[in-house]
Formats: structure tokens, C-alpha cells, sequence
């Protein structure tokens, strides 16, 4: 299937975590121009030999998502290189520290927050305009499972997910009849770095990556995390304009866990 991405102008933030390399290596194979972020340049130095890509295709920026003038310095600049934005994804998210509620802390909830919250707030704000503008533009939020879900111990989390998935519901009915598509991708456990920090809270430091993920893929049918390249295989559909009907909506990942009714 032709998703027609070719030339499309792709923002893409957390582009250098387990799930970002995939992302930017997916929309490069599909011909798009990138704008990637990271919040630091020997993260892209590493990054970069790996990805296939031309150099005039390939806009890179080191940013801090938390930080509002520099998501917007990113997307002007981003418009001003290739002269419009046609696409949004936003990776970028921290897990925070596991804590029992009468443990949390205000200076936890804010780290997750302002990551996984303001940050595909900002993002959104500052490029929705340039897709107002013309009338066409997909964005891509990738939340969680917890987007719709609980843990014990991982409310700044799970509640920082809900509240992403809100904020891009209200910006998808915003945007509706103006030809943009909003939606979010909610994987269940990722096999990423930032899954074995999880583990590693919820288990201790000696668990081996094989008995952690015995243990958390239990309750899901197919008995095994996602992996990165599927979430960026779906995120390549809601990106396109193959999938622009489905607005408003998260697709969650979950190896059929859903299905189970828990």
C-alpha cells in the first residue's frame, strides 16, 4: 500500500529513544523530510549513521520538549527549512519513579508531567496553525496503554497518559473539519530501555531481561512485549492520509489484552 508520504514534511520528537530510532527509520524509508529532536546532540551523533536517509532530507534539533520557546523555535524553524509541516509525532515520554500514592511526590508528578504532557501540548500548539493554514496535516501521539489503564504504584504515569490522550482528543475535534487527524497509539510494555528501567523498579536491579518479561507479558494473550518497529508501522498509517477518517482516537497495542474484558 502507497501511504503517500513521500515529500511529506515529518516532525518527529524523542526521535533518539527505543521507539523514536524506528520511527525516524520508518519515515525515512517511506521518502519523507524529517525534523528530529533529542535532548542531546551525542544522542543524534549515535543515532544517525543508522538512518538511511539524504542530508537535505534531515533537519535535526536538540531540544528539551518540557520547555515551550524551544518546542516553538523547533517548528518555525522546521516551516522555515522546508516551508510547511505535514505531519506530527510526539514519542518524547518519562516513566518517573514507581511510588505508592501516599508516597508521591510533587517534584515526580511534575518531571512526568511536563514531559508527557506539555510536551505534545506545546508541540501541537505551535504546529497546528501551519496545518489550519492549509487545511490538511496528521498528528501522532504516542501514550500508553496506561492512557486508558492503571498500575498500582505508577499514578504520575498512568495519569500524565490519560491526560495526553484527552488533550488530543479536545485538539482532534478541534481541528476535525479542517482535514487534520489527531490520534494516539497505546502500546501495552514496549521492549525499550525505558521498559527495563520499569522492570528494574518493579523487580530490583538482578532481574535478567528474560524473567522480567515472562513475568509482565503474563497477562497479555500473545505472551510478549511490542515491538518498537510496530508501533512505528502503525504511526506511518495514522500519519497518512489513507487513515484520515479515524480521528479522535487511541489504537492500543496490547497483544489482545483488551479482548480479555480486564
Amino acid at each position: 500500500m502507497d501511504l503517500h508520504l513521500k515529500d511529506k514534511v515529518v516532525m518527529i520528537t524523542g526521535s533518539t529513544g527505543g521507539v523514536g530510532e524506528e520511527m525516524v527509520k520508518a519515515f525515512a524509508a517511506e521518502g519523507a523530510k524529517l525534523a528530529i529532536s533529542s535532548t542531546k546532540q551525542e544522542k543524534l551523533d549515535k543515532m544517525l549513521p543508522n538512518i538511511n536517509i539524504a542530508k537535505e532530507n534531515l533537519l535535526t534539533f536538540v531540544a528539551d520538549v518540557t520547555k515551550e520557546e524551544e518546542v516553538k523555535n523547533m517548528v518555525e524553524k522546521t516551516v522555515a527549512h522546508y516551508g510547511t509541516i505535514d505531519v506530527l509525532v510526539n514519542i518524547a515520554g518519562y516513566e518517573g519513579l514507581s511510588l505508592l500514592l501516599d508516597e508521591q511526590t510533587m517534584d515526580n508528578m511534575m518531571k512526568v508531567y511536563n514531559v508527557n504532557v506539555f510536551g505534545p501540548l506545546f508541540s501541537m500548539k505551535y504546529a497546528l496553525p501551519y496545518m489550519k493554514e492549509k487545511k490538511s496535516g496528521a498528528i501522532v501521539n504516542v501514550t500508553s496503554q496506561g492512557s486508558v489503564t492503571a498500575s498500582a504504584t505508577m499514578s504520575a504515569y498512568v495519569s500524565s497518559k490519560h491526560a495526553a490522550l484527552g488533550i488530543s482528543k479536545c485538539a482532534a475535534l478541534e481541528v476535525a473539519e479542517l482535514g487534520i487527524h489527531i490520534n494516539c497509539i497505546g502500546p501495552g510494555p514496549i521492549d525499550t530501555p525505558m521498559m527495563t528501567k520499569l522492570e528494574k523498579q518493579a523487580l530490583g536491579e538482578n532481574v535478567s531481561k528474560e524473567e522480567a518479561m515472562k513475568i509482565f507479558a503474563a497477562s497479555y494473550p500473545n505472551k510478549r512485549y511490542c515491538k518498537p518497529s510496530e508501533v512505528a508501522n502503525l504511526a506511518l498509517y495514522l500519519a497518512s492520509d489513507v487513515s484520515a477518517h479515524i480521528t479522535g482516537s487511541l489504537v492500543t497495542m496490547d497483544g489482545g489484552q483488551a479482548a480479555l474484558g480486564r
